[in-house]
Protein backbone atom coordinates (compact mmCIF):
# COMPACT_ATOMS: atom_id res chain seq x y z
CA UNK A 1 0.00 0.00 0.00
CA UNK A 2 1.53 3.41 -1.03
CA UNK A 3 1.43 6.34 0.92
CA UNK A 4 -1.52 8.03 -0.39
CA UNK A 5 -3.17 5.31 -0.11
CA UNK A 6 -2.68 4.60 3.83
CA UNK A 7 -3.44 8.70 3.89
CA UNK A 8 -6.83 7.97 2.57
CA UNK A 9 -7.63 4.56 4.49
CA UNK A 10 -6.80 6.01 7.67
CA UNK A 11 -9.74 8.57 7.22
CA UNK A 12 -12.39 5.83 6.36
CA UNK A 13 -11.10 4.42 9.50
CA UNK A 14 -11.96 7.12 11.48
CA UNK A 15 -15.60 6.59 11.62
CA UNK A 16 -15.43 3.30 12.53
CA UNK A 17 -15.99 2.09 15.89
CA UNK A 18 -14.12 -1.30 16.17
CA UNK A 19 -12.86 -2.60 19.75
CA UNK A 20 -14.78 0.27 21.34
CA UNK A 21 -17.79 0.15 24.23
CA UNK A 22 -21.01 2.60 24.20
CA UNK A 23 -23.57 3.11 26.36
CA UNK A 24 -27.45 4.16 24.59
CA UNK A 25 -29.92 5.71 27.11
CA UNK A 26 -33.25 5.53 25.73
CA UNK A 27 -32.35 2.73 23.26
CA UNK A 28 -35.67 1.01 22.92
CA UNK A 29 -37.60 3.55 20.50
CA UNK A 30 -36.69 6.41 18.58
CA UNK A 31 -33.75 8.40 17.78
CA UNK A 32 -32.00 5.92 20.86
CA UNK A 33 -32.77 3.14 19.16
CA UNK A 34 -31.54 4.64 15.69
CA UNK A 35 -28.28 5.58 17.70
CA UNK A 36 -27.58 2.13 18.93
CA UNK A 37 -27.93 0.58 15.76
CA UNK A 38 -25.65 3.32 14.04
CA UNK A 39 -23.01 2.46 16.69
CA UNK A 40 -23.34 -1.13 16.45
CA UNK A 41 -23.41 -0.90 12.55
CA UNK A 42 -19.86 0.97 12.81
CA UNK A 43 -17.86 -2.15 15.03
CA UNK A 44 -18.63 -0.78 18.71
CA UNK A 45 -20.52 -3.02 21.16
CA UNK A 46 -23.47 -1.77 22.61
CA UNK A 47 -25.09 -1.60 26.02
CA UNK A 48 -28.75 -0.97 25.26
CA UNK A 49 -30.45 0.71 28.17
CA UNK A 50 -34.24 1.72 28.65
CA UNK A 51 -37.12 1.69 30.98
CA UNK A 52 -38.81 -0.16 28.56
CA UNK A 53 -38.01 -4.17 29.59
CA UNK A 54 -39.80 -5.31 26.36
CA UNK A 55 -37.97 -2.29 23.29
CA UNK A 56 -34.73 -2.51 25.44
CA UNK A 57 -34.31 -6.51 24.84
CA UNK A 58 -35.83 -6.17 20.80
CA UNK A 59 -33.23 -3.45 20.28
CA UNK A 60 -30.75 -5.59 21.64
CA UNK A 61 -31.65 -8.70 20.28
CA UNK A 62 -31.63 -7.19 16.64
CA UNK A 63 -28.16 -5.80 17.10
CA UNK A 64 -27.22 -8.93 18.41
CA UNK A 65 -27.76 -11.00 14.91
CA UNK A 66 -24.91 -9.45 13.19
CA UNK A 67 -23.02 -7.24 15.78
CA UNK A 68 -22.55 -7.56 20.00
CA UNK A 69 -25.02 -5.95 22.56
CA UNK A 70 -26.05 -6.13 26.52
CA UNK A 71 -29.53 -4.78 27.84
CA UNK A 72 -29.74 -2.96 30.79
CA UNK A 73 -33.28 -2.06 32.39
CA UNK A 74 -33.13 1.37 34.16
CA UNK A 75 -34.70 4.90 34.85
CA UNK A 76 -32.95 8.00 33.27
CA UNK A 77 -34.20 9.76 36.27
CA UNK A 78 -32.91 8.16 38.78
CA UNK A 79 -29.68 8.90 39.95
CA UNK A 80 -29.24 5.40 41.93
CA UNK A 81 -30.01 3.71 38.97
CA UNK A 82 -27.72 5.55 36.59
CA UNK A 83 -24.68 5.41 39.55
CA UNK A 84 -25.19 1.75 39.37
CA UNK A 85 -25.33 1.31 35.91
CA UNK A 86 -22.51 3.32 35.90
CA UNK A 87 -21.08 1.13 38.52
CA UNK A 88 -22.16 -2.06 37.06
CA UNK A 89 -20.13 -0.73 33.49
CA UNK A 90 -16.98 -0.25 35.37
CA UNK A 91 -17.12 -3.47 36.33
CA UNK A 92 -17.81 -5.69 33.31
CA UNK A 93 -15.85 -3.61 30.45
CA UNK A 94 -12.10 -2.41 30.37
CA UNK A 95 -13.73 0.63 28.92
CA UNK A 96 -17.01 3.15 27.93
CA UNK A 97 -15.46 4.76 25.08
CA UNK A 98 -19.32 6.61 24.12
CA UNK A 99 -22.10 7.20 25.79
CA UNK A 100 -25.20 8.61 24.12
CA UNK A 101 -28.44 10.04 26.22
CA UNK A 102 -31.73 10.42 24.31
CA UNK A 103 -34.76 10.09 26.95
CA UNK A 104 -37.07 13.09 27.47
CA UNK A 105 -40.20 13.93 28.14
CA UNK A 106 -43.03 16.85 26.91
CA UNK A 107 -46.63 18.06 28.35
CA UNK A 108 -47.15 20.64 26.24
CA UNK A 109 -49.20 22.86 27.93
CA UNK A 110 -49.41 27.23 28.47
CA UNK A 111 -46.81 28.09 30.87
CA UNK A 112 -48.96 29.90 33.36
CA UNK A 113 -51.31 26.39 33.10
CA UNK A 114 -48.19 24.38 34.12
CA UNK A 115 -48.55 22.41 37.84
CA UNK A 116 -46.01 21.55 40.13
CA UNK A 117 -46.18 17.79 39.14
CA UNK A 118 -45.69 18.56 35.48
CA UNK A 119 -42.93 21.12 36.07
CA UNK A 120 -41.10 18.52 38.28
CA UNK A 121 -41.80 15.84 35.83
CA UNK A 122 -40.59 17.53 32.80
CA UNK A 123 -37.37 18.63 34.34
CA UNK A 124 -36.46 15.71 36.27
CA UNK A 125 -35.81 13.54 33.49
CA UNK A 126 -34.89 16.26 30.53
CA UNK A 127 -32.43 18.45 32.93
CA UNK A 128 -31.48 16.47 35.88
CA UNK A 129 -31.35 13.29 33.73
CA UNK A 130 -29.01 14.37 31.61
CA UNK A 131 -26.81 15.84 34.42
CA UNK A 132 -27.02 12.53 35.71
CA UNK A 133 -25.80 11.06 33.05
CA UNK A 134 -23.22 13.57 32.07
CA UNK A 135 -21.74 13.14 35.43
CA UNK A 136 -21.96 9.36 36.20
CA UNK A 137 -20.44 8.71 32.99
CA UNK A 138 -17.87 11.57 32.73
CA UNK A 139 -16.44 10.35 35.93
CA UNK A 140 -15.49 7.31 33.99
CA UNK A 141 -14.00 9.22 31.03
CA UNK A 142 -11.96 11.21 32.67
CA UNK A 143 -10.52 8.37 35.30
CA UNK A 144 -9.41 6.49 31.47
CA UNK A 145 -8.74 9.29 29.82
CA UNK A 146 -11.18 9.83 27.08
CA UNK A 147 -14.43 9.15 25.91
CA UNK A 148 -17.36 11.45 23.72
CA UNK A 149 -20.44 11.67 25.77
CA UNK A 150 -23.46 12.98 23.31
CA UNK A 151 -26.46 14.48 25.02
CA UNK A 152 -29.96 15.10 22.84
CA UNK A 153 -31.04 18.43 23.16
CA UNK A 154 -33.91 20.19 20.47
CA UNK A 155 -34.10 23.23 18.19
CA UNK A 156 -37.27 23.81 20.83
CA UNK A 157 -33.51 25.30 22.93
CA UNK A 158 -34.13 28.23 20.54
CA UNK A 159 -37.35 28.38 18.80
CA UNK A 160 -40.61 28.18 20.12
CA UNK A 161 -43.94 28.26 19.65
CA UNK A 162 -47.14 28.48 22.99
CA UNK A 163 -47.20 25.40 25.61
CA UNK A 164 -43.24 24.63 24.77
CA UNK A 165 -41.24 26.78 27.50
CA UNK A 166 -40.50 24.86 29.98
CA UNK A 167 -39.52 21.83 27.52
CA UNK A 168 -37.78 24.54 25.80
CA UNK A 169 -35.98 25.39 28.63
CA UNK A 170 -35.22 22.42 29.29
CA UNK A 171 -33.43 21.75 26.13
CA UNK A 172 -31.76 25.07 26.46
CA UNK A 173 -29.99 24.49 29.76
CA UNK A 174 -28.61 20.71 27.86
CA UNK A 175 -26.82 22.69 25.48
CA UNK A 176 -25.08 24.19 28.12
CA UNK A 177 -24.48 21.91 30.63
CA UNK A 178 -23.06 20.16 27.23
CA UNK A 179 -20.56 23.71 27.06
CA UNK A 180 -19.22 23.27 30.31
CA UNK A 181 -18.57 20.09 31.20
CA UNK A 182 -16.82 20.02 27.49
CA UNK A 183 -14.60 23.10 28.79
CA UNK A 184 -13.64 20.98 32.28
CA UNK A 185 -12.63 17.58 31.00
CA UNK A 186 -11.08 18.11 27.32
CA UNK A 187 -7.92 18.35 29.34
CA UNK A 188 -8.44 14.54 29.87
CA UNK A 189 -9.49 13.75 26.50
CA UNK A 190 -13.25 13.38 27.01
CA UNK A 191 -15.13 15.06 24.20
CA UNK A 192 -18.95 16.61 25.26
CA UNK A 193 -20.99 17.22 22.46
CA UNK A 194 -25.43 17.54 22.06
CA UNK A 195 -27.28 16.55 19.26
CA UNK A 196 -30.22 19.02 17.72
CA UNK A 197 -32.80 17.61 16.08
CA UNK A 198 -36.34 19.43 14.79
CA UNK A 199 -38.71 17.08 13.56
CA UNK A 200 -38.36 13.12 14.03
CA UNK A 201 -40.74 10.87 13.08
CA UNK A 202 -41.44 8.42 15.77
CA UNK A 203 -44.00 6.31 17.21
CA UNK A 204 -44.19 9.22 19.84
CA UNK A 205 -45.47 11.45 16.98
CA UNK A 206 -48.10 8.92 15.18
CA UNK A 207 -51.37 10.77 16.26
CA UNK A 208 -49.88 13.90 14.49
CA UNK A 209 -50.19 11.85 11.41
CA UNK A 210 -54.13 12.01 11.97
CA UNK A 211 -53.86 15.37 11.41
CA UNK A 212 -52.63 16.49 8.05
CA UNK A 213 -52.63 20.13 8.81
CA UNK A 214 -50.51 20.12 11.71
CA UNK A 215 -47.85 17.63 10.08
CA UNK A 216 -47.64 19.74 6.77
CA UNK A 217 -47.16 22.79 9.37
CA UNK A 218 -44.36 21.52 10.83
CA UNK A 219 -42.73 19.96 7.60
CA UNK A 220 -42.69 23.49 5.56
CA UNK A 221 -40.72 24.59 8.79
CA UNK A 222 -38.08 22.95 7.06
CA UNK A 223 -36.14 23.50 3.56
CA UNK A 224 -37.21 19.85 2.73
CA UNK A 225 -40.69 19.81 3.57
CA UNK A 226 -40.63 16.75 5.12
CA UNK A 227 -39.57 14.87 8.64
CA UNK A 228 -36.43 13.44 9.32
CA UNK A 229 -36.06 9.68 10.02
CA UNK A 230 -34.95 8.37 13.07
CA UNK A 231 -32.08 6.79 11.47
CA UNK A 232 -30.70 10.47 10.49
CA UNK A 233 -30.29 11.55 13.26
CA UNK A 234 -28.22 8.38 14.85
CA UNK A 235 -26.09 8.70 11.93
CA UNK A 236 -24.90 11.89 13.50
CA UNK A 237 -24.97 10.80 16.77
CA UNK A 238 -22.55 7.99 15.11
CA UNK A 239 -20.15 10.83 13.69
CA UNK A 240 -19.99 12.32 16.87
CA UNK A 241 -18.62 9.20 19.38
CA UNK A 242 -16.10 8.23 15.92
CA UNK A 243 -12.70 9.99 15.75
CA UNK A 244 -13.67 11.19 12.52
CA UNK A 245 -15.12 13.82 14.53
CA UNK A 246 -11.48 14.32 16.93
CA UNK A 247 -11.78 17.92 17.24
CA UNK A 248 -15.16 18.51 18.12
CA UNK A 249 -16.58 19.14 21.06
CA UNK A 250 -18.48 21.25 23.33
CA UNK A 251 -20.69 21.89 20.23
CA UNK A 252 -24.10 21.31 19.28
CA UNK A 253 -24.94 19.80 16.31
CA UNK A 254 -27.67 20.72 14.46
CA UNK A 255 -29.98 18.02 12.43
CA UNK A 256 -32.55 20.02 11.73
CA UNK A 257 -33.23 20.16 8.04
CA UNK A 258 -32.42 23.80 7.96
CA UNK A 259 -35.15 24.57 10.26
CA UNK A 260 -33.16 27.18 11.91
CA UNK A 261 -31.61 28.70 8.96
CA UNK A 262 -35.41 30.22 7.72
CA UNK A 263 -37.92 32.23 8.93
CA UNK A 264 -40.64 29.77 8.81
CA UNK A 265 -42.40 28.27 5.56
CA UNK A 266 -41.39 29.94 2.69
CA UNK A 267 -43.78 32.69 1.39
CA UNK A 268 -44.02 32.39 -2.49
CA UNK A 269 -42.82 35.81 -3.11
CA UNK A 270 -39.99 34.96 -5.02
CA UNK A 271 -39.78 31.29 -6.99
CA UNK A 272 -37.05 29.18 -6.85
CA UNK A 273 -35.34 26.68 -9.46
CA UNK A 274 -37.92 23.67 -8.42
CA UNK A 275 -40.20 26.07 -9.45
CA UNK A 276 -38.82 27.29 -12.61
CA UNK A 277 -38.87 23.53 -13.63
Amino acid sequence: MTETEQRLAAYRDLFRLDGKTALVLGAASGIGKAAAEAIAALGATVICADKNREGVEATSREIGMTGRAEVHVLDAGNAEAVKALALAIETTHKRLDIAVTTPAIHVRKLMLDYSDEEYDRVADLNLRGTFYFLRAFGRIMVKQGGGSLIASSSVRATTLEPGLAIYGATKAGIIQMVRGLASEVGGHGVRVNAVVPSIVETALVAPLKARPEIWNALSAHTVFNRWAKPSEVGAAIAFLASDAASYVTGTALLVDGGWTAIDGPPTGLTKTHSDAR
